[in-house]
Order: C-alpha cells, then structure tokens, then sequence
C-alpha cells in the first residue's frame, strides 16, 4: 500500500517529463499543445497522490519530499521549458531570465511549504503564496489558449515575460490563497460547486476548453488577490488591532465560506 500513493506521484514526474522533453523536441504548435496537456496530466496525478495516501494511511515523510521534487519538475521546469518554446526564445536574454524566474521561484516557494508544513500543529487553511500546480495550471492554460487563437495572441508579444514573473512573484509573495482543505461540503457547497462546475462546461462548450481552464485559474488568482486587497483595507482602517486579529487564519476573508459551511447541520462529505 505504500507504493500506491508514490506511484501517482511517479506518474505526476513522467508527465512533467513527457512535456518538457516534447517541448524541446517541438516543430509546431501540435508538439507544444501536447506538451502542455502533459503538464495538466501531471496537476491531476499531483491531486490525487496525497488522497489516496490519507485513504490508504501511507503518509509518510519520503512521499511529502518526493511530492515537492515532483512539482519542481512537473511545475516549475517543465512548464518554463515549454514557455521557452512557446516563444519566450524569441526575448533573448530576457526571456531566459523569466523563464529562470519562474523556476526558481516555484522551488523556494516548495522549500518555504516543507518548512512550515514541519513547524505546523495542524492543516492550515490557506497557502502562502500562489500554489506552484495553480501557476503552471494558468500558465499552460494561457499557452492552450493562444495556440489556438494564432498568431494574434503568442508567446513573442511582451505580455509573454510579464506572465512569467508575475507568476514567479506571486509564489514567493506572502499573500494567501484558501485551501478549501477544512470545508465541509454541505448540501449548499455541493450546489456551488455544481454551479461552478457547470459554468465551465458551458464556456468549454460554447468557446473552447482552454479558456474555460484559464477562467477557472484566473478566478483562484483573483480570490487570493481579493483576500489580501480586503485584508489591506482592514489593516489600514483598524490600525494594530486589526493586524493581530488577521493573526487567526479562520478570521481570512477567503475562509468565511468554509466556516459558513461548517456551521450547516447537515455534511455530505468530510
């Protein structure tokens, strides 16, 4: 039972790998679209391997530290070797140092999680900083995306780099983005989620799958910005006290509809 959890894990590694190695070996926009599907095969695994070791009670310390080289692989390197290709290239210099950027800052902020995982007494309810799967999971969404517009949305224009460190940023900055790891999904979670969910077929549908993805990251990303932006406002307006009550996690904007859920009577699943 212990191999099991390890092998999704495994799994997450060749995805990332299958994609960076198709990325550098890309003639066309074909090679990079798969490169890219590879790395949102590699963000499912990655969510799975950690359930099913909870399920199966084979946590462990080594699969904690072989989940976070996973992620730097599948997340970090792999998707920046993609952007690379994608045409970052076309930045010279620049665009390397993007590409670095993002890279690097996706293995720190992946240092800084193992730390704080080991000082922590319990789960936390929020990330600090943007979550490496969520920034490769936009960052590839956003490569889908304009691989299928053409030539009028790519890689070359100067937006390209600008993604790239902002998301860099955004790993290694101390906002929070909720976890939704406490939430009790009741009956009225159950109805949201249903809702977002067919909210994003409907777009997939009607427009193109990538830019249901890329709506579905850019709102995780908007949630923590909104979260911070809130808390910004509490600070300035209550002064010493306010920042010692935005001590309490539970007390994160972001994590008022997990408490909110918690206090429905009735849970469909822990």
């Amino acid at each position: 039972m212990f191999i099991l959890p390890n092998l999704f894990t495994v799994s997450s590694i060749f995805c990332g790998f299958y994609g960076a190695v198709t990325a550098a070996a890309a003639t066309g926009p074909s090679d990079l679209y798969r490169a890219c599907i590879a790395i949102l095969f590699a963000m499912v695994f990655d969510s799975v391997d950690g359930r099913v070791a909870r399920l199966t009670r084979t946590q462990s310390d080594f699969g904690v530290q072989m989940d976070s080289l996973a992620d730097v692989i599948s997340f970090g390197a792999a998707p920046a070797l993609v952007a690379w290709h994608w045409g970052l290239a076309d930045f010279g210099t620049v665009g390397l140092l993007a590409c670095f950027v993002y890279t690097a800052c996706g293995a720190i902020r992946l240092a800084r999680f193992n730390v704080m995982a080991a000082d922590a007494s319990g789960p936390s309810s929020y990330f600090l900083g943007l979550p490496i799967p969520a920034a490769a999971g936009l960052l590839v969404a956003t490569i889908i995306a304009s691989l299928q517009a053409g030539r009028s949305l790519d890689g070359s224009q100067a937006w390209a780099p600008v993604l790239m460190l902002g998301l860099g940023l955004l790993m290694v900055s101390n906002i929070r983005f909720p976890t939704f790891k406490a939430t009790k999904m009741t009956k009225r979670a159950f109805a949201a989620l249903m809702l977002v969910f067919g909210t994003m077929v409907v777009l997939a549908i009607q427009v193109r799958p990538s830019f249901a993805i890329v709506t579905l990251m850019g709102s995780y990303l908007v949630l923590g910005l909104a979260g911070e932006a809130a808390r910004m406002v509490r600070r300035m307006q209550g002064g010493d006290a306010a920042v010692e009550e935005d001590d309490d996690p539970l007390d994160d904007p972001l994590q008022q509809l997990d408490l909110g859920l918690e206090d429905e009577d009735e849970e469909l699943l822990d």
